[in-house]
């Protein structure tokens, strides 16, 4: 299966706005790694973007969990790119 790396940004605020659906957010990310479609996710430092990595079977996949997602559909985060990824190391 292929793999992929998801760079997202997230809104102003993002510690108070996402506090509503933080447990639906966390649950999924479970069930996605759960089912071996998440590897890794999380924010960076300064609370200003987010990254993950997926094996999926195409891009496809990946832009429906993520546009699945509460925060996605929240707009916590605010946008998102995926790019398939040739993991060397």
């Amino acid at each position: 299966m292929a793999k992929y790396v998801m760079w997202g940004s997230y809104c102003e605020n993002v510690l108070e706005k996402r506090a509503p659906y933080r447990d639906a957010h966390l649950q999924g990310l479970q069930a996605q790694k759960d089912r071996g479609l998440l590897v890794a996710l999380g924010p960076t430092t300064d609370g200003t973007k987010v990254f993950g990595i997926y094996e999926a079977p195409d891009e496809a996949a990946v832009r429906q969990a993520v546009e699945g997602d509460p925060y996605w559909q929240h707009q916590i985060w605010t946008e998102y790119q995926v790019y398939e990824w040739n993991q060397v190391f």
